[in-house]
C-alpha cells in the first residue's frame, strides 16, 4: 500500500467512524505526510519501524513545542493502529514511545470588565449598537455567542440559522466527535443574534449559515465565515476596546468557564455546557479560579500587603 492510499483510507476512517472535524483531520493528515516525506519515496507504511518513528520525532524535538510534538505522535499512533486494525500491518511501531511532557499551562481568561468592554466596543464607538451597520451587528453577535455560550470557534462557524432558537433561548451545537449539545443563551446574546438575523443579507432560510460574509458575488449564496474570519473580527473588537494582550475566540471560551465557576456554578454543569468528554479537562478552571482568588487576596488583604512590605513576599 502506498502512502497516498493509506492516508486516504485513514482520512475516511477519521471522518466516517470517528467523526473528526475537517480541521482535526487536516492536522492528522499533515503529520502522517510529514513522516512519509521524512522517510523518503521508497518507504511504505507497512515497513516503518519503531526506529523510524523515533528518529522522525527526535529530529523535531528541538524546534517544536512539546504539545505540538505530542500531537504528531498521537496522529502517527492513530494512523498505525488503523493499519493494524485493517490488516495492513501486524504491529504498531509507535508502541512504547513516550509522549513528551508539556509544561502545565493554565487558561488565561479575560477579566469580566474586559469582556464587557469588548462586547460593547461597537456601541461605544458608534453610539448605539442597535442602529449599527450590518457588519457591526454580525460582529457583536459573534462576540456575544463566543462569550455568552462558550463555543469553540469551529462550533460557531458551523452553525446554521436553524440551530438558534431565540424563543427558547438556546443554541444547538455540534461539538467534537459529532456530539450534539444544547447551550442556553443569555438575554443579551439573544438580542444580539435577533438583531443580526433580522438584518442579515438574504431571507435567513433556516438551512443557511448563521454567520456569513457581507460581500456576495452576483448569483452566488453568501459565503459562510471561517475560523480565520472570526479571529480577525474579534481582533477588531479588541482594538476598538483598547484591550491589551492577545484576544482570540478560545480565550473567550476560557473566560466563560472561569466566570461561571467564580459565580458558583457546578463543575459538572460547566463540563456539560463546554462539551468536555472528561471532567478532568474542565477541572483546570478550578486552578485558574483559585489562582485568581489568591491574587485578589495578595492585592487587597491588609495582612497580605503588610507581609509583602516587610519581606517582599507573602507571609
Amino acid at each position: 500500500m502506498s502512502w497516498d492510499e493509506a492516508i486516504d483510507a485513514f482520512d475516511r476512517h477519521l471522518r466516517s467512524e470517528r467523526a473528526f472535524s475537517e480541521h482535526t483531520r487536516r492536522a492528522y493528515r499533515s503529520d502522517v505526510r510529514q513522516l512519509a516525506e521524512a522517510l523518503g519515496p521508497r518507504s511504505r507504511p507497512e515497513r516503518v519501524g519503531a526506529e523510524d518513528v523515533r528518529a522522525f520525532l527526535a529530529e523535531r524535538h528541538r524546534v517544536l513545542a512539546p504539545a505540538t510534538l505530542g500531537r504528531k505522535l498521537a496522529s502517527i499512533r492513530s494512523f498505525f493502529r488503523f493499519l493494524v486494525r485493517d490488516g495492513v500491518r501486524k504491529a504498531d511501531p509507535s508502541v512504547g514511545i513516550p509522549s513528551p511532557r508539556a509544561p502545565r499551562r493554565l487558561p488565561q481568561p479575560l477579566p469580566v470588565d474586559d469582556c464587557q468592554h469588548l462586547l460593547e466596543a461597537e456601541a461605544s464607538a458608534d453610539g448605539d449598537a442597535a442602529e449599527g451597520s450590518t457588519g457591526e451587528l454580525r460582529d457583536r453577535a459573534i462576540g456575544e455567542l463566543l462569550y455568552g455560550a462558550g463555543l469553540r470557534v469551529g462550533e460557531l462557524v458551523a452553525l446554521d440559522v436553524r440551530d438558534v432558537d431565540l424563543h427558547r433561548g438556546e443554541v444547538r451545537v455540534w461539538g467534537k466527535g459529532g456530539k450534539e449539545r444544547i447551550v442556553p443563551l443569555p438575554s443579551v446574546a439573544r438580542d444580539a443574534l435577533r438583531a443580526w438575523i433580522e438584518r442579515r443579507r438574504g431571507p435567513g432560510v433556516l438551512g443557511e449559515p448563521l454567520f456569513t460574509s457581507l460581500r456576495v458575488r452576483q448569483g452566488e449564496p453568501p459565503r459562510r465565515l471561517g475560523a480565520r474570519d472570526v479571529r480577525r473580527r474579534l481582533l477588531r473588537l479588541a482594538r476598538l476596546a483598547n484591550l491589551p494582550g492577545r484576544v482570540h475566540p478560545h480565550r473567550l471560551r476560557h473566560s466563560y468557564a472561569t466566570h461561571l465557576l467564580d459565580m458558583g456554578s457546578d463543575l459538572r454543569a460547566i463540563q456539560e455546557l463546554l462539551g468536555h468528554a472528561s471532567l478532568s479537562t474542565t477541572q483546570k478552571y478550578t486552578a485558574v479560579s483559585a489562582e485568581r482568588l489568591m491574587r485578589v487576596y495578595d492585592e487587597a488583604h491588609p495582612r497580605a500587603r503588610r507581609a509583602k512590605g516587610r519581606n517582599g513576599s507573602v507571609g
